[in-house]
Order: structure tokens, then C-alpha cells, then sequence
């Protein structure tokens, strides 16, 4: 009886019963002493995760962030230690001002060990804060101050921020390309020009900057979301599916990343999560600005929390009177109600042709900026204005398609195909050849039900020969695969 109960008693104490944060907080600093660095940051992960308010876990993550090299996601955390735990937990500027030097961003860190200095003249890093100070100041051989202008990368980044807001995105690149090239370790800026060649419809430079930002700061959450984006517009579904599953298992500790989450999770229609995220904002007091609100209004209608849904919506109408008939519950603007901002160049077009078939086009004139030359030009055309005969010709195939068959999903196939052949300056003639290519293609690659279609078939619709369709649709495919 004694040893059965001893055995009892042996395998009681195998496993712990009670793995609360500081379980897995003594776990992470076993691995951080060993130097196993990735199993130390997810032991502190989970840490933290159960105790979110407790400084000193947050604070040891930071500190392994930065062994890892993963300088801003440090910072990260400690500035959301010092901005809404504790302020008084000085270090905090140091380790910001070493993370800041590291990045280049010298500026940044100057201000952090100044700082230091002045919260603890004698606190526990002064003289290795002294040192990095001096480090910071001092003269190259050409006499030149080491620190960088002051507040360089702030106003660059801010400015850069203003053109994205005013869809100015070809101006905003320029600038994005500076600070990149100037702070190559600058994630956000990375993410800022990604989502602006994105916005004017150069997908794979929007993706190569995603993939820098990826490979070089593996994790980073904007980067995932802003990918996650590009999915869903290019309707990549099964990527999609993939990219949000995995996004579902992640849990942001800062309020900025949640947001993001939750947005993103809103943007491509996942409800539930994005409700979860942007919910727990709001209960926590997050005061966020109308963007904020109209995706918590959203995700809240779409998971039946629809009393919530419109109070919520209340708060988006007195932020912005211009989201007034956008509201989640009017089906009819299921398309239209995405920002214009976050759509796709094709889903732009698609917008501006399907006013002209309306007879809407006074909304473009005084509702609805056009983001992009290429926009301006097929605006120009649709108004019998447009002396550049290849965005006429686009015009005119999109028209003579919408004549035949005015499905929306091949009109974006189309549109993807065409800004594609023009940016590649393949010439744009004969559009009754283009039209009855890109259906013909579209009802065989998109479309599989529809292979019965023959090129016999689809020359008599557009009533051309069947040789000009075949050499239309070789052409047509090989701009399709080209995407790829």
C-alpha cells in the first residue's frame, strides 16, 4: 500500500499541475542560459502571454529579441513597457539605444542614452552609457558628426505616411525608396513601399519587399498581414486559407500589432478573428480612429453581434460623415465598401469602368481620388478624352467584353491581363480579338467547367476567324503565365 501510494506520489510530480507565466518564465531563462535562444523567446512567449502586465518577463524577451538580432521587435516591447507598464523602469532607454544603434538609426538612439542619462545619472548601465554617447558623437576622419540629422528618419517617415493616407503613392515610393536605401533595416519602411507598389499594381516588387522583410526579419507581423492582402486580391484562396490559419495562432502582445491582426483578418473577410482582436482592443480602452471602428463594426455585425455592430457603427459615422450608406448590414456595397486605398489596381479599374456603365462618373470627380496615372488616363478615355491610343484601346476591349459577357470575376481577369501586356508594351490592337482571347482563356484556366468551349466557338460570338483567336489567345497566355 505504501509503495503504491509512493508511485502515486512520484507520478503527481512529474508534471506540474500548475504551468502559470512563471513556469514558463524559469523555463525560457534555462534556455537563455544555454544559449538556445529560439526555444528561450518562445518559452518567454508563452510567459508572457499569461502575465501581459508583468515588466520583468516582457523585459527579458526584449533582452533575448535583441540577442537574436531582432532589434525592433525589441524595442517593440520595451517602449510599450515605459509608454504602459512602467515609466519608471529606466533601462528601458538604454536597451532601446543599443537595439536603435544597431539598426542605424543613430538619431533615435542618441535620444534614448541621453535619456538614460538624465531619468539615472548614476543608474545601473551609466558608464556603458557614456561610452555609447561618446560612441554616437564622435568624428569620422572626415570631420563629419557620426549622429545623422536630427530627427531625419522621423520626418521622412511621417512624410512618407502623409503621402500613402492622400493615395499620392508614386510620390510616397520615391521617398520609401530613400529611406530604405538610407536605413536598410528599417522594416516599416520596407512594408510601407511594398503595400504602395502594391496599391499602383507592381504585385512582384510589392512581394520582393515583403520577401526582404521576411527573410531578414523573420516574424514580422505587418509583412505576414500585408501578404495575406495580396492574396485575397490576387484570389489566391488556397494561400489564403493557409496564411490565416497560421495567423490565427499568433498572439500579438502590443496593441498596434492586434489592430493590425484584426484589420487584416476584417479586410479578407475571417469575422471571427478579426473580432476577437479588435474586440479585446475596445474592451481594454483602446481609442482608435475611424478605420478602427468600421472593421470592429464589421466583424462584429458578421459573427451576429448586431446591436453591438451598430453602436459601434454610430462612432464611425461622427469620426466620418463620407462612410454614411456603407454600413455592414447594406449588402448591396459588399464591394464598394472597402477602402479604396487597400484595393487592387485592377479592382480600381473594374471601379471606374463599372461607373462609366452606370452613368456614375461625377463620383471620381468629386468622391474618389484616382491613385494612379494609369487611372487618370482610363478615366480620360472613358470620357472620349484620352490621346493615348493604348489606354483607348484598353478601354475599348474592356467595353467590347462587357458587351458580350459582363461577368465581374472575368472583367477583373481581364483587367489584371491587360495592365499586365501594357506595362509589358505589347501592342493593344484589334479588341474584338483581345475580347473573345481573354474570355476564351478565362473560361479555360479559371474556369474549368467551361473547357467544352472551342476557339470555333468563341470566333463566332466576336465574329472573327478562328486563326486570329488562336493567335490572340497565345498571346493572352502568355501574359497570364508571366503573372506567375
Amino acid at each position: 500500500m505504501g509503495k503504491q501510494l509512493s508511485k502515486q506520489q512520484h507520478k503527481a510530480q512529474v508534471v506540474p499541475f500548475l504551468q502559470d507565466g512563471q513556469y514558463y518564465y524559469n523555463k525560457g531563462l534555462k534556455a537563455y542560459r544555454e544559449q538556445n535562444y529560439q526555444k528561450a523567446s518562445k518559452y518567454l512567449q508563452k510567459a508572457v502571454e499569461l502575465d501581459p502586465n508583468d515588466s520583468v518577463k516582457l523585459s527579458q524577451l526584449a533582452t533575448i529579441y535583441t540577442d537574436m538580432g531582432k532589434y525592433s521587435q525589441a524595442n517593440e516591447l520595451l517602449s510599450y513597457i515605459l509608454d504602459e507598464l512602467d515609466e519608471n523602469m529606466t533601462e528601458c532607454h538604454y536597451f532601446m539605444a543599443n537595439n536603435f544603434a544597431h539598426l542605424g538609426l543613430f538619431q533615435e538612439a542618441y535620444k534614448c542614452a541621453t535619456e538614460y542619462a538624465k531619468q539615472a545619472p548614476f543608474g545601473e548601465f551609466f558608464e556603458e552609457n557614456e561610452d555609447l554617447i561618446d560612441l554616437l558623437t564622435m568624428e569620422g576622419d572626415d570631420e563629419e558628426p557620426f549622429l545623422k540629422d536630427p530627427d531625419d528618419l522621423i520626418l521622412k517617415q511621417d512624410a512618407a505616411k502623409s503621402l500613402l493616407e492622400n493615395s499620392q503613392f508614386e510620390e510616397a515610393i520615391l521617398l520609401l525608396e530613400e529611406i530604405v536605401k538610407e536605413y536598410p533595416e528599417f522594416w516599416s519602411a520596407h512594408n510601407n513601399l511594398s503595400l504602395a507598389y502594391f496599391y499602383i499594381g507592381e504585385v512582384e516588387k510589392a512581394k520582393d519587399y515583403l520577401q526582404t522583410v521576411l527573410e531578414k526579419n523573420p516574424g514580422n507581423l505587418h509583412a505576414y498581414c500585408n501578404l495575406l492582402v495580396f492574396y485575397y486580391y490576387e484570389r489566391q484562396e488556397d494561400k489564403v486559407d493557409e496564411l490565416a490559419t497560421m495567423l490565427s495562432t499568433v498572439h500579438p502582445l502590443l496593441f498596434e500589432h492586434r489592430y493590425k491582426l484584426g484589420a487584416t483578418f476584417a479586410l479578407v473577410g475571417y469575422y471571427p478573428a478579426a473580432y476577437k482582436w479588435l474586440r479585446s482592443l475596445y474592451k481594454q480602452g483602446f481609442e482608435g480612429d475611424d478605420t478602427f471602428y468600421y472593421w470592429l463594426s464589421y466583424s462584429a455585425y458578421f459573427t451576429g453581434h448586431t446591436v453591438f455592430a451598430e453602436q459601434t457603427w454610430e462612432r464611425v459615422i461622427k469620426d466620418n460623415k463620407s462612410k454614411i450608406g456603407l454600413e455592414p448590414w447594406n449588402a448591396s456595397n459588399e464591394q464598394s465598401d472597402m477602402p479604396v486605398e487597400s484595393m487592387s489596381l485592377e479592382d480600381r479599374l473594374y471601379g471606374i469602368f463599372m461607373a462609366i456603365q452606370s452613368n456614375k462618373l461625377s463620383t471620381f470627380k468629386t468622391g474618389q481620388s484616382l491613385q494612379t496615372q494609369l487611372e487618370k488616363d482610363f478615366f480620360e478615355a472613358a470620357s472620349a478624352n484620352s490621346t493615348d491610343r493604348k489606354i483607348a484601346m484598353l478601354y475599348q476591349i474592356t467595353d467590347n467584353l462587357y458587351q458580350k459577357n459582363n461577368h465581374e470575376e472575368l472583367l477583373l481577369f481581364a483587367f489584371q491581363i491587360l495592365v499586365k501586356a501594357y506595362k509589358m508594351d505589347i501592342p493593344l490592337k484589334n479588341n474584338q480579338a483581345w475580347a473573345a482571347a481573354l474570355e476564351y482563356v478565362w473560361m479555360h484556366e479559371e474556369q474549368q467547367e467551361h473547357q467544352s468551349l472551342s476557339q470555333t466557338d468563341i470566333a463566332k460570338v466576336y465574329d472573327i476567324s478562328v486563326s486570329t483567336v488562336a493567335k490572340y489567345v497565345k498571346m493572352v497566355r502568355d501574359v497570364f503565365h508571366q503573372q506567375d
